[in-house]
């Protein structure tokens, strides 16, 4: 038996793989949510450089998502391979750098650990199929998304559109279960949606409410879950969002006139619909003929 026929016939083997697979793009992902951000910045003050005919100033460093070495940002020791392990290194040096003994922060492992549980509920709710292969893709690239916008209120194009038009071109291969024409009008209508609100906010109060970065991601999420589901979408990550918000606000978290980034909510939410929004839209249908 090869492994592909393995994995069609033993769901445990399946959700197993996928699994440990999630931890190694978890630990991946960690690099891609520190690093993207700071690879962003420089390419805007290279275009600013560049716009005011200014000389051009190499970086220090070459750095991308590959190099440098990942290395300790207390002493700068280089991680070897063996510490490297997803969340077991970290248990093993109990948090802490093996040269310096500085603190590594548990975000790594969290991050690493949440990326292999999305990912095998994910094989465990489809099973076996390509439609798995690009559900995965979605889940990887929402995480290191809702991640990167939690930082940094950044929510990078080199990110949102290749998730855009995979969920387009899964729609047109038939992969998805969403149809072309619904995975298209749910693109423009979640742009819309969060775009008309923008602009309401905007003309009343004269302050903008959230970022392009938010349309974009929700026209995303109308391309994988089509039109029908974007209200759950929008009622999920905006109810969280109050509750988060209200509750940071209360203990002093943020201030007032704080900007709380909504990604991570949108992101949330596209997740949790992408694996059980029909069955909740048909529960509550369901419900409301009693």
């Amino acid at each position: 038996m090869t492994l592909f026929e393995l994995l069609s016939h033993s769901p445990a083997a399946l959700v197993g793989l996928v699994f440990i697979v999630g931890l190694l793009i978890g630990s991946f992902l960690n690099v891609v949510i520190y690093r993207l951000p700071k690879m962003m910045e420089q390419a805007w003050q290279q275009e600013a450089r560049s716009m005011l005919a200014l000389p051009e100033e190499p970086p220090a460093t070459h750095f991308n998502l590959v190099a440098p070495r990942s290395a300790c940002p207390h002493c700068g020791h280089q991680i070897r391979w063996y510490e490297n392990i997803p969340v077991v290194s970290w248990l093993a040096l109990r948090g802490k750098c093996s040269a310096c003994g500085g603190k590594i922060a548990v975000r790594y492992p969290l991050v690493e650990l949440a990326t292999a549980l999305i990912s095998a509920l994910a094989a465990w709710h489809f099973g076996y199929g390509p439609w798995l292969l690009a559900v995965l893709f979605a889940c990887w690239a929402l995480v290191a998304l809702a991640m990167i916008d939690f930082d940094t209120t950044l929510l990078p194009d080199s990110i949102t559109y290749p998730l855009l038009w995979v969920g387009l071109m899964a729609a047109w291969a038939g992969i998805s279960p969403v149809s072309l024409q619904d995975a298209v009008m749910g693109a423009a209508a979640g742009y819309l949606a969060l775009w008309s609100v923008y602009w309401a906010f905007k003309l009343l109060t004269g302050k903008e409410g959230m970022g392009y970065g938010d349309f974009k991601l929700l026209a995303t999420l109308g391309a994988w879950l089509g039109w029908q589901l974007l209200p759950l979408v929008i009622l999920l990550s905006s109810v969280v969002g109050a509750v988060v918000g209200g509750l940071l606000l209360a203990t002093g978290g943020v201030k007032r006139d704080q900007g709380i980034p909504f990604g991570p909510y949108l992101a949330g939410a596209g997740l949790i619909a992408l694996l059980w929004g029909q069955a909740i839209v048909d529960t509550y249908l369901g419900m409301m003929q009693f």
